[in-house]
C-alpha cells in the first residue's frame, strides 16, 4: 500500500542535503502500517568519493581544534537532542516500530554517550614522566586517525550512531554515517542537529545506501577506521576487508556481530522477577535487540514453573502501532524480516520444539497491512536445533531445560556467540562462580539487559566481536585515536661525543 505523499530522505554531504540517486532509490516503510512513507536515495561510487572528499578536507582543521572547543559543540548538541527528544522518538517509531517509550529510552542512551563525550579534554589527558635520564622527558599523546565511518543497523537508528559519531568527533576525527537504509530518518536529524550546535561542515556526514556504500567506504583509501553494528556475516566481511587492505595505512575496524543471548534461572531465584525480566527482554522491541534475551535457560525443578508462568504473559502481550501509550509491542521492522521469523518458527516446529504460544496470524485493529507478529515461546528446544543455534532477531523466546548449574555454563559457553548472559539466582556464590566462568563479553547478575553505561564500554566475545576495542567509553576513545610517544631533551643536557650503547636510565 503505498502513501499518497512520498518524500525522499537524501544524503547529508559538507553541510548540504544532496540527492543524485546515482545508485537509485529504495521505499522506505511505515511498519505499522505497511504504508511506504519515503524513498531513501542510495549512494553511487561518485557519491562516495564525495563523502570521503568533504570530510578529509575538512579533517586538518577539525583536529586542530582545542578539544575543549569540540566539547562545547557537543554540550550544544546534547542540548539540542534534550530539546528534540520525543520527535527523535517518534521518527524511530515511524520508521523502525519499536514503542514509543522504548524509542526514548533509545534516544536517552545515545544521549548519554554525547555526554561522555563531551568530557574529552579529560579522556584526552595522557602521561607525562619528568627526567627519565639525561635530561631526558617522555610524554605520550592520542592523536586523532582523520576520515572514520560508521556503518549501523535498523534496530537502534539513533543510540548506535551516537556509539560512534560523538567519540569519533571529540577526539578529533572527521565522520561518515552510514545508517540503515530501512530507518534513515533519525541521521539526518542528528546531522541538522550537529550543524546547529556550530559543528563545521564535512565534519558529519552522512551517505544514505546499501552495500555498494558499504564497500566503497572500506576500500576507500582515505577511510581510516570503520565501526560496524549488525549481523556476525557481515561483520566477519568488514573485518577481512580491512585486515585486506593494502597501504601505508591499514582499515582499522571495530565490528560487532551477532547474539544468541541466555538467561539461565536457577531454582532459587524469585520467579516473578525472572518472568518479569524475560518477558521485557524477549519481547522488548519485538526482539529486534542484539542485546535481546532469545533463550532462557531452566535449571533442574523451576522449569515447569517458569514455563507455566511465562505462558499467560506472552499471550497477553499488547501488540499495537508504537505510537499508541499502552503498546507494549509494536511489529518488526519489514514484511521481508516478518517471513523471515516465521520461516524460524515453522523450523522450531518441524525440528521437535514444542511452539507453547503461536504468534503468527496477528492482526491489529486498523493496521492489518502492518508488519505484526505476536509473541512466540518454544519449550524443548535442544542445542542442534537451528532455533537456538542461529540468531531470531524476533518476539521468538526459547526455553532449554537442564539438569544443573554446571550443564547451563557449559551450554552457553559451547555456543559461537558471547554477546550478552544473564543469571537470575539469590545465591552470591552461584553468581560469583558464573561471572568469572562464563566466555560472554556482557553478564548481568539479576539484571537481564546488561547493557554498559557510557563511560564503560560495549562488546561481546567469539562470534560477536571482531576486532581489539569495544565501542564507547575509554575503549572507544583507544579506537579514534593513534598512541604516540615523545622523548625530548635540550641541547645543554646533551654531553660531548657519539653513543653506542643501548640508551639507559642513567
Amino acid at each position: 500500500m503505498k502513501n499518497s505523499a512520498v518524500s525522499t530522505i537524501e544524503h547529508y554531504i559538507n553541510g548540504n542535503l544532496t540527492n543524485t540517486v546515482g545508485g537509485g532509490q529504495q521505499p522506505v516503510f511505515n511498519p505499522a502500517t505497511g504504508e511506504i512513507s519515503a524513498n531513501v536515495v542510495l549512494a553511487s561510487d561518485a557519491d562516495v568519493q564525495t563523502a570521503v572528499a568533504a570530510a578529509k578536507a575538512a579533517a586538518p582543521a577539525w583536529a586542530e581544534m582545542a578539544p575543549l572547543k569540540r566539547a562545547r559543540i557537543l554540550f550544544k548538541f546534547k542540548d539540542l537532542i534534550e530539546r528534540h527528544h520525543n520527535d527523535l522518538a517518534a521518527a524511530i517509531t515511524r520508521e523502525h516500530g519499536k514503542v514509543f517509550s522504548d524509542a526514548k529510552g533509545e534516544v536517552t542512551r545515545g544521549l548519554e554517550v554525547v555526554e561522555f563525550a563531551c568530557g574529552v579534554p579529560q579522556l584526552l589527558k595522557t602521561q607525562f614522566s619528568d627526567n627519565i635520564g639525561g635530561g631526558i622527558d617522555n610524554w605520550n599523546l592520542r592523536q586523532p586517525l582523520g576520515v572514520t565511518a560508521g556503518i549501523t543497523p535498523f534496530n537502534f537508528p539513533f543510540m548506535v550512531p551516537m556509539w560512534m559519531a560523538p567519540v569519533a568527533l571529540a577526539t578529533g576525527n572527521t565522520f561518515i554515517l552510514k545508517p540503515s537504509e530501512r530507518d534513515p530518518s533519525p541521521s539526518l536529524m542528528v546531522a541538522e542537529l550537529l550543524h546547529q550546535a556550530g559543528l563545521p561542515d564535512g565534519v558529519f556526514n552522512v551517505l544514505q545506501g546499501d552495500k555498494r556504500a558499504v564497500d566503497g567506504l572500506l576500500q576507500h583509501p582515505d577511510i581510516k577506521a570503520v565501526s560496524f553494528v549488525g549481523s556476525t556475516p557481515i561483520a566477519e566481511y568488514i573485518y577481512q576487508a580491512g585486515a585486506a587492505r593494502k597501504g601505508s595505512y591499514p582499515l582499522r575496524v571495530q565490528a560487532l556481530g551477532g547474539a544468541k543471548n541466555h538467561l539461565v534461572v536457577m531454582p532459587d531465584a524469585n520467579l516473578e522477577q525472572a518472568v518479569d525480566a524475560l518477558i521485557g527482554a524477549a519481547y522488548g522491541s519485538a526482539g529486534e535487540r542484539c542485546m535481546a534475551i532469545s533463550v532462557a535457560v531452566a535449571v533442574g525443578s523451576v522449569a515447569d514453573k517458569l514455563v507455566a508462568a511465562l505462558i499467560p504473559r506472552v499471550k497477553s502481550l499488547k501488540v499495537k502501532n508504537g505510537m499508541e501509550s499502552d503498546a507494549e509491542m509494536g511489529p518488526v521492522v519489514s514484511a521481508a524480516h516478518k517471513a523471515k521469523i516465521e520461516g524460524y518458527i515453522e523450523a522450531g516446529i518441524k525440528s521437535g520444539a514444542k511452539l507453547l504460544v503461536d504468534g503468527r496470524g496477528l492482526t491489529v485493529d486498523g493496521h492489518s497491512n502492518g508488519f505484526f507478529l505476536g509473541g512466540c515461546l518454544f519449550d524443548n528446544v535442544t542445542p542442534e536445533m537451528t532455533i537456538y543455534q542461529e540468531e531470531i532477531f524476533g518476539p521468538v523466546l526459547c526455553v532449554v531445560r537442564v539438569p544443573d548449574f554446571s550443564a547451563a555454563l557449559d551450554l552457553i559457553n559451547a555456543h559461537e556467540f558471547g554477546n550478552g548472559v544473564a543469571l537470575f539466582t539469590s545465591d552470591g556464590n552461584t553468581a560469583r562462580e558464573f561471572s568469572r566462568r562464563v566466555e560472554i563479553g556482557m553478564v548481568g547478575i539479576n539484571v537481564p539487559i546488561p547493557v554498559p553505561m557510557a563511560w564503560h564500554s560495549f562488546g561481546g566475545w567469539k562470534r560477536s566481536m571482531f576486532g581489539d576495542t569495544h565501542a564507547y567509553g575509554e575503549e572507544g576513545i583507544k579506537f579514534y585515536t593513534r598512541y604516540k610517544s615523545i622523548m625530548q631533551r635540550w641541547p645543554e643536557s646533551i654531553s660531548k661525543g657519539a653513543e653506542f650503547a643501548m640508551p639507559t636510565s642513567k
